[in-house]
Protein backbone atom coordinates (compact mmCIF):
# COMPACT_ATOMS: atom_id res chain seq x y z
CA UNK A 1 0.00 0.00 0.00
CA UNK A 2 1.71 3.44 -1.17
CA UNK A 3 0.40 6.68 0.16
CA UNK A 4 2.78 8.64 -1.91
CA UNK A 5 1.91 10.54 -5.15
CA UNK A 6 4.25 9.59 -8.53
CA UNK A 7 6.85 11.83 -9.63
CA UNK A 8 4.88 12.78 -12.48
CA UNK A 9 1.79 13.58 -10.14
CA UNK A 10 3.65 15.79 -7.99
CA UNK A 11 5.13 17.68 -10.28
CA UNK A 12 1.42 18.13 -12.01
CA UNK A 13 0.52 19.28 -8.76
CA UNK A 14 3.10 21.47 -8.51
CA UNK A 15 2.41 23.52 -11.86
CA UNK A 16 -1.20 23.76 -10.73
CA UNK A 17 -0.01 25.38 -6.99
CA UNK A 18 1.99 27.27 -9.70
CA UNK A 19 -0.60 28.60 -12.13
CA UNK A 20 -2.76 29.24 -9.16
CA UNK A 21 -0.65 31.59 -7.25
CA UNK A 22 0.53 33.62 -10.54
CA UNK A 23 -2.91 34.05 -11.80
CA UNK A 24 -5.32 34.25 -9.34
CA UNK A 25 -5.27 36.85 -7.61
CA UNK A 26 -7.48 39.01 -4.94
CA UNK A 27 -8.59 41.69 -7.13
CA UNK A 28 -9.35 39.42 -9.93
CA UNK A 29 -11.41 37.57 -7.59
CA UNK A 30 -13.03 40.21 -6.68
CA UNK A 31 -13.65 41.65 -10.09
CA UNK A 32 -15.27 38.18 -10.88
CA UNK A 33 -17.33 38.02 -7.81
CA UNK A 34 -19.05 41.17 -7.93
CA UNK A 35 -19.86 40.92 -11.31
CA UNK A 36 -21.03 37.67 -11.35
CA UNK A 37 -18.88 36.62 -14.35
CA UNK A 38 -16.72 33.64 -15.64
CA UNK A 39 -13.16 34.59 -15.78
CA UNK A 40 -13.01 33.61 -19.58
CA UNK A 41 -9.64 34.80 -20.10
CA UNK A 42 -8.02 32.84 -17.23
CA UNK A 43 -9.69 29.70 -18.14
CA UNK A 44 -8.21 30.10 -21.88
CA UNK A 45 -4.77 30.88 -20.19
CA UNK A 46 -5.30 27.17 -17.73
CA UNK A 47 -6.41 25.64 -21.39
CA UNK A 48 -3.57 26.40 -23.54
CA UNK A 49 -1.43 24.93 -20.61
CA UNK A 50 -3.52 22.00 -20.65
CA UNK A 51 -5.15 22.14 -17.16
CA UNK A 52 -8.03 21.90 -18.77
CA UNK A 53 -9.08 18.14 -19.90
CA UNK A 54 -5.96 16.79 -19.11
CA UNK A 55 -7.59 13.25 -18.54
CA UNK A 56 -8.95 13.48 -22.08
CA UNK A 57 -7.39 11.14 -24.73
CA UNK A 58 -4.22 12.63 -26.52
CA UNK A 59 -5.88 12.27 -29.65
CA UNK A 60 -8.57 14.05 -28.23
CA UNK A 61 -6.61 17.43 -26.77
CA UNK A 62 -6.38 16.01 -23.37
CA UNK A 63 -2.91 14.32 -21.85
CA UNK A 64 -4.06 10.93 -21.62
CA UNK A 65 -4.21 11.06 -17.47
CA UNK A 66 -6.29 9.94 -15.27
CA UNK A 67 -8.75 11.42 -12.37
CA UNK A 68 -6.37 11.42 -9.84
CA UNK A 69 -4.52 14.05 -11.96
CA UNK A 70 -7.39 15.77 -12.51
CA UNK A 71 -8.56 16.30 -9.05
CA UNK A 72 -5.08 17.17 -7.97
CA UNK A 73 -5.49 20.22 -10.14
CA UNK A 74 -9.11 21.17 -9.44
CA UNK A 75 -7.34 20.71 -5.48
CA UNK A 76 -4.88 23.30 -5.96
CA UNK A 77 -7.07 25.50 -7.74
CA UNK A 78 -9.66 26.22 -5.53
CA UNK A 79 -6.87 26.06 -2.48
CA UNK A 80 -5.74 29.50 -3.89
CA UNK A 81 -9.43 30.93 -4.70
CA UNK A 82 -12.48 29.05 -4.37
CA UNK A 83 -14.71 30.93 -7.00
CA UNK A 84 -11.89 31.09 -9.65
CA UNK A 85 -10.82 27.45 -8.88
CA UNK A 86 -14.49 26.05 -8.85
CA UNK A 87 -15.71 28.23 -12.28
CA UNK A 88 -12.20 26.38 -14.02
CA UNK A 89 -13.16 23.44 -12.58
CA UNK A 90 -16.53 23.17 -14.19
CA UNK A 91 -15.46 24.55 -17.45
CA UNK A 92 -15.79 21.04 -18.82
CA UNK A 93 -18.31 19.75 -17.10
CA UNK A 94 -20.01 16.43 -18.25
CA UNK A 95 -18.30 16.55 -21.51
CA UNK A 96 -16.68 12.83 -19.31
CA UNK A 97 -19.84 11.86 -20.98
CA UNK A 98 -18.74 12.48 -24.51
CA UNK A 99 -15.29 11.30 -23.68
CA UNK A 100 -16.37 7.72 -22.38
CA UNK A 101 -19.87 6.84 -25.04
CA UNK A 102 -19.20 9.58 -27.61
CA UNK A 103 -18.37 8.52 -31.08
CA UNK A 104 -14.58 9.40 -32.84
CA UNK A 105 -16.54 12.78 -34.47
CA UNK A 106 -18.13 13.93 -31.58
CA UNK A 107 -14.83 13.60 -29.16
CA UNK A 108 -13.10 15.27 -31.89
CA UNK A 109 -15.17 18.14 -32.67
CA UNK A 110 -15.90 18.73 -28.41
CA UNK A 111 -13.54 17.18 -26.40
CA UNK A 112 -10.71 19.10 -28.57
CA UNK A 113 -12.61 22.02 -28.22
CA UNK A 114 -12.69 21.78 -24.66
CA UNK A 115 -9.41 21.09 -23.52
CA UNK A 116 -8.30 24.02 -26.22
CA UNK A 117 -10.22 26.80 -24.31
CA UNK A 118 -12.83 26.73 -27.73
CA UNK A 119 -15.47 25.33 -25.89
CA UNK A 120 -17.74 25.07 -22.22
CA UNK A 121 -19.54 22.12 -21.64
CA UNK A 122 -22.76 21.83 -19.72
CA UNK A 123 -24.55 18.47 -18.67
CA UNK A 124 -28.14 19.49 -19.16
CA UNK A 125 -29.62 16.78 -16.59
CA UNK A 126 -31.80 18.56 -13.78
CA UNK A 127 -35.24 19.11 -14.03
CA UNK A 128 -37.61 21.24 -11.79
CA UNK A 129 -39.72 18.37 -10.22
CA UNK A 130 -37.26 16.10 -10.16
CA UNK A 131 -34.14 17.44 -8.28
CA UNK A 132 -31.89 14.95 -7.83
CA UNK A 133 -34.22 11.96 -8.75
CA UNK A 134 -32.91 11.22 -12.38
CA UNK A 135 -34.95 8.24 -12.90
CA UNK A 136 -37.66 9.71 -15.02
CA UNK A 137 -37.22 12.69 -17.13
CA UNK A 138 -40.08 15.70 -18.47
CA UNK A 139 -37.71 16.68 -21.17
CA UNK A 140 -38.43 14.34 -24.15
CA UNK A 141 -36.55 13.60 -27.33
CA UNK A 142 -38.71 12.68 -30.08
CA UNK A 143 -37.18 10.66 -33.46
CA UNK A 144 -38.28 12.75 -36.48
CA UNK A 145 -36.64 11.44 -39.60
CA UNK A 146 -32.84 12.14 -39.35
CA UNK A 147 -33.28 14.46 -36.34
CA UNK A 148 -34.12 14.44 -32.95
CA UNK A 149 -36.73 16.94 -31.56
CA UNK A 150 -36.39 17.82 -27.57
CA UNK A 151 -39.16 20.01 -25.45
CA UNK A 152 -38.41 20.27 -21.95
CA UNK A 153 -37.18 22.30 -19.09
CA UNK A 154 -34.29 21.90 -17.37
CA UNK A 155 -32.95 23.59 -14.41
CA UNK A 156 -30.04 24.84 -11.92
CA UNK A 157 -27.73 23.99 -15.01
CA UNK A 158 -24.02 24.42 -14.61
CA UNK A 159 -22.47 27.05 -16.86
CA UNK A 160 -26.34 27.17 -18.42
CA UNK A 161 -25.52 30.92 -19.94
CA UNK A 162 -21.89 30.17 -21.49
CA UNK A 163 -22.07 27.07 -22.46
CA UNK A 164 -21.16 26.23 -25.99
CA UNK A 165 -22.60 22.94 -25.90
CA UNK A 166 -25.04 20.89 -23.78
CA UNK A 167 -25.34 16.97 -22.81
CA UNK A 168 -29.10 16.37 -22.60
CA UNK A 169 -30.50 13.60 -20.85
CA UNK A 170 -34.04 13.05 -22.43
CA UNK A 171 -37.09 10.44 -22.41
CA UNK A 172 -37.24 9.09 -25.71
CA UNK A 173 -39.52 6.10 -24.36
CA UNK A 174 -42.43 6.95 -21.99
CA UNK A 175 -43.34 3.21 -22.12
CA UNK A 176 -39.55 1.81 -21.33
CA UNK A 177 -39.74 0.24 -17.96
CA UNK A 178 -38.72 0.87 -15.06
CA UNK A 179 -38.24 4.02 -17.07
CA UNK A 180 -34.70 4.86 -16.45
CA UNK A 181 -34.10 2.92 -19.71
CA UNK A 182 -36.19 4.38 -22.08
CA UNK A 183 -33.33 7.28 -22.01
CA UNK A 184 -30.75 8.77 -24.37
CA UNK A 185 -28.24 12.12 -23.42
CA UNK A 186 -27.98 14.40 -26.96
CA UNK A 187 -25.77 16.97 -27.81
CA UNK A 188 -27.50 20.57 -28.54
CA UNK A 189 -24.96 23.51 -29.60
CA UNK A 190 -26.31 27.21 -28.03
CA UNK A 191 -26.81 28.73 -31.28
CA UNK A 192 -29.62 25.70 -31.84
CA UNK A 193 -33.13 27.35 -33.13
CA UNK A 194 -35.37 26.77 -29.96
CA UNK A 195 -32.80 27.28 -27.47
CA UNK A 196 -33.68 29.50 -24.56
CA UNK A 197 -31.29 30.37 -20.93
CA UNK A 198 -32.34 31.91 -18.16
CA UNK A 199 -30.41 32.99 -15.13
CA UNK A 200 -31.79 31.58 -11.97
CA UNK A 201 -31.13 34.91 -10.19
CA UNK A 202 -29.06 35.94 -7.31
CA UNK A 203 -26.89 32.85 -5.84
CA UNK A 204 -25.18 32.49 -2.18
CA UNK A 205 -21.79 31.08 -3.73
CA UNK A 206 -20.65 30.08 -6.83
CA UNK A 207 -20.80 33.71 -8.74
CA UNK A 208 -18.40 33.10 -11.33
CA UNK A 209 -20.17 30.14 -12.57
CA UNK A 210 -23.56 30.77 -14.70
CA UNK A 211 -26.53 28.45 -13.30
CA UNK A 212 -29.57 28.72 -15.23
CA UNK A 213 -32.23 26.96 -16.41
CA UNK A 214 -32.44 25.69 -20.02
CA UNK A 215 -35.29 25.59 -22.39
CA UNK A 216 -36.15 23.12 -25.00
CA UNK A 217 -38.87 24.42 -27.48
CA UNK A 218 -38.86 22.08 -30.35
CA UNK A 219 -35.28 21.86 -30.62
CA UNK A 220 -34.13 19.94 -33.35
CA UNK A 221 -30.72 18.25 -33.86
CA UNK A 222 -29.14 15.92 -36.27
CA UNK A 223 -29.58 11.94 -35.86
CA UNK A 224 -26.41 11.71 -35.51
CA UNK A 225 -26.46 14.19 -31.96
CA UNK A 226 -27.42 11.10 -30.22
CA UNK A 227 -24.06 9.78 -27.36
CA UNK A 228 -24.08 6.15 -27.63
CA UNK A 229 -26.91 4.04 -27.88
CA UNK A 230 -30.62 5.21 -27.20
CA UNK A 231 -32.09 3.74 -23.98
CA UNK A 232 -28.21 3.77 -22.20
CA UNK A 233 -28.50 7.54 -21.17
CA UNK A 234 -29.00 7.17 -17.52
CA UNK A 235 -26.50 4.52 -17.37
CA UNK A 236 -24.57 7.42 -18.52
CA UNK A 237 -25.36 9.62 -16.52
CA UNK A 238 -24.76 7.55 -13.51
CA UNK A 239 -21.09 6.38 -15.09
CA UNK A 240 -20.06 10.21 -15.34
CA UNK A 241 -21.25 11.16 -11.79
CA UNK A 242 -19.16 8.60 -9.76
CA UNK A 243 -16.76 10.76 -11.27
CA UNK A 244 -17.82 13.93 -11.07
CA UNK A 245 -19.00 13.42 -7.63
CA UNK A 246 -14.81 12.68 -7.07
CA UNK A 247 -14.42 15.89 -8.84
CA UNK A 248 -16.61 17.77 -7.08
CA UNK A 249 -15.16 16.42 -3.32
CA UNK A 250 -11.76 17.78 -4.61
CA UNK A 251 -13.39 21.10 -5.01
CA UNK A 252 -14.61 21.09 -1.21
CA UNK A 253 -11.07 19.93 -0.04
CA UNK A 254 -9.48 22.62 -1.77
CA UNK A 255 -11.75 25.28 -0.68
CA UNK A 256 -11.11 23.21 2.99
CA UNK A 257 -7.30 23.79 2.55
CA UNK A 258 -7.28 27.19 1.38
CA UNK A 259 -9.90 28.03 4.42
CA UNK A 260 -7.69 26.33 6.56
CA UNK A 261 -4.43 28.20 5.50
CA UNK A 262 -6.03 31.55 5.51
CA UNK A 263 -7.37 30.91 9.80
CA UNK A 264 -3.87 29.38 10.67
CA UNK A 265 -2.08 32.18 8.81
CA UNK A 266 -4.17 34.58 10.76
CA UNK A 267 -4.20 32.78 14.42
CA UNK A 268 -0.04 33.24 14.20
CA UNK A 269 -0.40 37.34 13.16
CA UNK A 270 -3.20 38.42 15.33
CA UNK A 271 -2.46 39.44 19.03
CA UNK A 272 -5.36 39.50 21.56
CA UNK A 273 -4.20 40.12 25.26
CA UNK A 274 -0.66 40.52 24.55
CA UNK A 275 -0.04 36.90 22.27
CA UNK A 276 -1.06 35.96 18.88
CA UNK A 277 -4.48 33.75 18.60
CA UNK A 278 -2.50 30.55 18.00
CA UNK A 279 -1.23 30.88 21.55
CA UNK A 280 -4.31 30.28 23.11
CA UNK A 281 -5.30 26.18 22.85
CA UNK A 282 -9.13 27.30 22.24
CA UNK A 283 -7.67 28.22 18.88
CA UNK A 284 -5.22 24.90 18.83
CA UNK A 285 -7.63 22.89 19.27
CA UNK A 286 -9.69 24.66 16.54
CA UNK A 287 -6.63 24.20 13.96
CA UNK A 288 -6.07 20.38 15.13
CA UNK A 289 -9.94 19.81 14.41
CA UNK A 290 -9.97 21.67 11.41
CA UNK A 291 -6.39 20.05 9.56
CA UNK A 292 -7.94 16.23 11.10
CA UNK A 293 -10.81 16.63 8.57
CA UNK A 294 -8.84 17.84 5.78
CA UNK A 295 -6.50 14.82 5.78
CA UNK A 296 -9.77 12.44 6.63
CA UNK A 297 -11.23 13.78 3.60
CA UNK A 298 -8.23 13.95 1.47
CA UNK A 299 -7.50 10.50 1.99
CA UNK A 300 -11.27 9.37 1.00
CA UNK A 301 -10.91 11.79 -2.08
CA UNK A 302 -7.63 10.80 -3.33
CA UNK A 303 -8.57 6.82 -2.74
CA UNK A 304 -11.93 7.43 -4.68
CA UNK A 305 -10.41 8.67 -7.47
CA UNK A 306 -7.37 6.11 -7.92
CA UNK A 307 -9.85 3.49 -7.48
CA UNK A 308 -11.56 4.86 -10.63
CA UNK A 309 -8.45 4.87 -12.64
CA UNK A 310 -8.04 0.88 -11.90
CA UNK A 311 -11.24 0.82 -13.48
CA UNK A 312 -13.84 0.10 -10.70
CA UNK A 313 -16.84 1.98 -10.27
CA UNK A 314 -17.60 2.05 -6.68
CA UNK A 315 -21.16 4.48 -6.75
CA UNK A 316 -20.75 3.87 -2.71
CA UNK A 317 -16.62 5.11 -2.33
CA UNK A 318 -17.35 8.07 -4.58
CA UNK A 319 -20.46 8.99 -2.34
CA UNK A 320 -18.72 8.65 0.51
CA UNK A 321 -15.74 11.01 -0.58
CA UNK A 322 -18.16 13.85 -1.69
CA UNK A 323 -20.17 13.77 1.57
CA UNK A 324 -17.60 14.12 3.66
CA UNK A 325 -15.60 16.69 1.71
CA UNK A 326 -17.81 18.70 1.62
CA UNK A 327 -19.05 18.71 5.21
CA UNK A 328 -15.17 19.40 5.77
CA UNK A 329 -15.31 22.01 3.66
CA UNK A 330 -18.59 23.99 4.84
CA UNK A 331 -17.22 22.86 8.79
CA UNK A 332 -13.60 24.01 7.84
CA UNK A 333 -14.74 27.21 6.09
CA UNK A 334 -16.97 28.31 9.37
CA UNK A 335 -14.18 28.00 11.77
CA UNK A 336 -11.98 29.66 9.69
CA UNK A 337 -14.57 32.54 9.49
CA UNK A 338 -14.80 32.47 13.63
CA UNK A 339 -11.24 32.80 13.87
CA UNK A 340 -10.75 35.38 11.98
CA UNK A 341 -13.98 37.19 13.78
CA UNK A 342 -15.43 40.17 12.15
CA UNK A 343 -12.50 40.14 9.61
CA UNK A 344 -13.85 36.59 8.43
CA UNK A 345 -17.35 38.21 7.72
CA UNK A 346 -15.63 40.11 5.19
CA UNK A 347 -15.31 39.61 2.17
CA UNK A 348 -11.98 41.11 1.48
CA UNK A 349 -10.69 38.71 3.73
CA UNK A 350 -11.71 35.74 1.86
CA UNK A 351 -12.97 33.28 4.33
CA UNK A 352 -16.73 34.14 4.08
CA UNK A 353 -16.71 33.68 0.29
CA UNK A 354 -14.69 30.04 1.19
CA UNK A 355 -17.89 29.23 3.44
CA UNK A 356 -20.39 30.34 0.27
CA UNK A 357 -19.06 28.69 -2.09
CA UNK A 358 -18.46 25.13 0.24
CA UNK A 359 -21.95 24.96 0.48
CA UNK A 360 -23.20 24.27 -2.70
CA UNK A 361 -20.71 20.91 -3.05
CA UNK A 362 -23.53 19.85 -0.42
CA UNK A 363 -25.71 20.27 -2.32
CA UNK A 364 -25.12 19.41 -6.58
CA UNK A 365 -24.32 16.44 -7.92
CA UNK A 366 -26.26 15.00 -5.25
CA UNK A 367 -27.58 16.22 -2.19
CA UNK A 368 -25.88 15.08 1.06
CA UNK A 369 -28.85 13.30 1.69
CA UNK A 370 -28.78 11.65 -1.71
CA UNK A 371 -25.48 10.71 -0.85
CA UNK A 372 -26.14 8.89 2.34
CA UNK A 373 -29.14 7.30 0.37
CA UNK A 374 -26.67 5.97 -1.96
CA UNK A 375 -23.96 4.72 0.95
CA UNK A 376 -26.14 2.83 3.03
CA UNK A 377 -28.58 1.29 0.26
CA UNK A 378 -25.15 -0.30 -1.14
CA UNK A 379 -24.11 -1.09 2.84
CA UNK A 380 -27.39 -2.95 2.78
CA UNK A 381 -27.19 -4.48 -0.57
CA UNK A 382 -23.72 -5.89 0.08
CA UNK A 383 -24.82 -8.00 3.39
Amino acid sequence: MDFELTTEQKDIQEAASSFAKGEFTRELALKHEEEHSFPRELWQKASELGFIGLHFPTDAGGSGLGLVENILVVEEFCRRDSGLGTALALSDFASEIIMRCGSDEQKQKYLTAVAQGKMISAGAFTEANHGSDITRMDTRAVRDGDSWVINGNKMFITNGQIADFYIVLCQTDDNAEPSYRGMATILVEKDTEGLSTEDVGTKMGIKMTSTAEVIFDNVRVPAGNLIGEDGKGFYQVLEFFDESRVEIAATALGIAQGAFERAIDYSLEREQFGRPLAKFQVTQHKLADMATAIEYARLLTYKAAWNFDQGRIDPKLTSMAKYVAARTAVQVADEAIQILGGYGYMTEYEVERYYRDAKIAEIYEGTKEIQKNTIAGLLIKER
